[in-house]
């Protein structure tokens, strides 16, 4: 079992886009899955309703009770829980930072977003978790961009991942109807983009990919 926390201290960052669709990435790859809402705003936990009962399963909790929902789930099957958090709310992130074996912080590679995450960089090196941050909501087609981005937070302590998930129509249109890109577009580019990251997230996690399909390969 592993557990991902994703934070950020900048909202619009796309935190809970990243958590559902790794959390989804996982269930397709024949993993049981789980999501742990902490954000009051509760969208994963709506989007989830608007699903029924297809997985993955999300859950809500408040931050002093996370830790114990995480045993419980563990301990019920779970084999990822990947834990969305709100922005501007450091007793969740910490909660979230204090149980992950990973943290990703998903942030914008624009100058005022990539300032905001240096108080998120802290939270983590402080609690000593490996962190990366994923670059989203960026042009698809812009690395220099991404490679100035990755060199400025590689400065704060937080490594860029080698993934980035840039904007893409697909997850508008998939999150209204309640799907993930996966179910909406398979052959599209957002779904490889998420396909990709969660491939490259469970190298860092060390563990196999499961039973999903072989894909183009991923950037160590």
């Amino acid at each position: 079992m592993a557990t991902i926390a994703i934070i950020s201290q900048k909202g619009g960052a796309g935190k809970t886009t990243l958590a559902l669709h790794l959390a989804a990435a996982a269930q397709d790859a024949g993993r049981v899955a789980l999501i742990v809402d902490t954000d009051p705003q509760a969208t994963a936990s709506q989007w989830a309703a608007w699903r029924g009962d297809a997985p993955p399963e999300v859950i809500d909790s408040p931050p002093p009770r996370l830790a114990a929902k995480v045993a419980a789930a563990t301990e019920q099957g779970a084999e990822l829980i990947v834990i969305d958090t709100p922005p501007h709310a450091d007793s969740a992130a910490r909660a979230a930072v204090e149980v992950a074996d990973l943290v990703l912080i998903p942030c914008r590679p624009s100058a005022f977003d990539l300032s905001a995450i240096q108080t998120t960089a802290k939270l983590v090196q402080l609690l000593r978790k490996p962190a990366y941050v994923v670059f989203t909501a960026g042009s698809p087609n812009a690395p220099r961009v991404y490679q100035e981005a990755g060199e400025l937070v590689d400065g704060f302590g937080t490594p860029p991942c080698p993934v980035q998930i840039p904007d893409r129509a697909a997850y508008r249109h998939a999150s209204g109807e309640g799907r993930t890109v996966m179910e909406y577009e398979p052959d599209g580019k957002a779904a490889d983009d998420i396909r990709q990251l969660y491939a490259w997230t469970c190298r860092q996690l060390g563990l196999p990919e499961a039973k999903s399909k072989t894909r183009k390969k991923v950037p160590a």
